[in-house]
């Protein structure tokens, strides 16, 4: 996560881009942000979403995802958390804690490394693509 710089000035802009993306149940990317932020500021444009997608990530007010070979999504949720993405359709869902819960601990004695944080990413095949897969 960004380690919050200084306070940010919360914008309209900013402001609606934030409650569009706590309102989406999904992990967006800032196209499809610009999509949903557009129905209330038709004026809007993309580079001002990317801007302030950056920004807002920057505050730590929401988490960037850059998964290897995919386009970045953001997250409203800035905890420490996991996710599993699929491989065919690229959807990100989050997933409980607890699947690799203690693992900084357990590799800490092992490296000299001090570690400071890590990145995991599952992998699957959601329900949506396995039911088409069926068919």
């Amino acid at each position: 996560m960004a380690q919050p710089r200084e306070m940010l000035r919360m914008t309209v802009q900013r402001r609606v881009i934030l409650e569009t993306l706590v309102a989406s149940k999904l992990h967006p990317t800032a196209d499809e942000l610009y999509e949903l932020v557009r129905r209330r500021l038709p004026r809007i444009s993309l580079g001002t979403v990317y801007r302030n997608l950056e920004d807002l990530h920057q505050a730590g007010l929401i988490r960037k995802l850059e998964f290897a070979g995919c386009r970045k999504r953001f997250d409203k949720t800035v905890n420490e958390h996991y996710h599993i993405r699929c491989e065919r359709c690229g959807r990100i869902e989050d997933i409980a804690r607890t699947a690799s819960e203690g693992l900084m601990k357990k590799l800490s004695p092992k490296t000299d490394f001090l570690i400071t944080g890590h990145r995991l990413e599952f992998t699957g095949i959601c329900p949506t693509c396995r039911k088409k897969r069926k068919r």
